[in-house]
């Protein structure tokens, strides 16, 4: 499960608040911003059309009704394209009823 293989959608979670949370996550490096905004545009879409399809409640029909956000875990952070790219699909989400967020993934450094 990657945001390299656009047919998967990789994790679905209910938070404590009640929210659908779907994750894309995202391994890749931003050097080249150009072809790594395409292949999460891709992942999105399709995380798009597993809501909106009503895909989403043949497998998780705890789903219904409730606030559905797509969530990135980037591995590395964007670059300003990268960033600016993140910033038009979070418009377009919400346009489309849909929350969005993303976040670099940081993992706990224990001492």
């Amino acid at each position: 499960m990657a945001v390299d293989d656009p047919g998967v959608v990789d994790i679905v979670s209910i938070e404590p608040s009640g929210g659908v949370v779907l994750t894309i996550s995202d391994h890749l490096d931003w050097r080249d911003s150009a072809s790594h905004q395409r292949v999460l545009q891709e992942k999105i879409n399709r995380y798009l059309a597993f809501v909106e399809s009503g895909e989403i409640l043949d497998g998780y029909p705890e789903a219904e009704g409730r606030e559905v956000t797509i969530r990135i875990v980037t591995k590395h952070e964007p670059d300003l394209d990268g960033q600016r790219f993140f910033d038009r699909a979070k418009d377009a989400l919400v346009q489309a009823g849909i929350q969005f967020r993303w976040l670099r993934f940081e993992p706990n450094r224990a001492n």
